[in-house]
């Protein structure tokens, strides 16, 4: 069993390059958190939509994705989104 942990996120206008910048840091996460076993992360390119980014993460167990969750290299990067975030939705399911 893999655990895809699946994440969309609302920003505030005008916030780009914060946006940005934040979706570079998790790509930048890839290889560096060893419990990581695959990580697509993108911005919304169809404006009919009303979440601005997605983010689609692979562990090998709940415990893995805690780990992560809580790994400082993941908490920086968090940090990033936090004052542009209107929204944020997530979900974890077995596959």
């Amino acid at each position: 069993m893999m655990i895809k942990h699946v994440v969309m996120w609302k920003f505030k206008e005008g916030t780009e390059a914060q946006m940005n910048q934040f979706l570079d840091g998790l790509r930048g996460l890839v290889g560096q958190i060893e419990v990581l076993k695959s990580l697509e992360v993108g911005a919304n390119i169809n404006p009919k939509e009303k979440f601005s980014a997605s983010l689609i993460c692979e562990f090998d167990s709940m415990e893995d994705l805690n780990s992560y969750a809580t790994d400082p290299r993941h908490v920086a990067v968090a940090s990033i989104c936090k004052d542009i975030t209107l929204e944020r939705v997530a979900v974890d399911f077995e596959e």
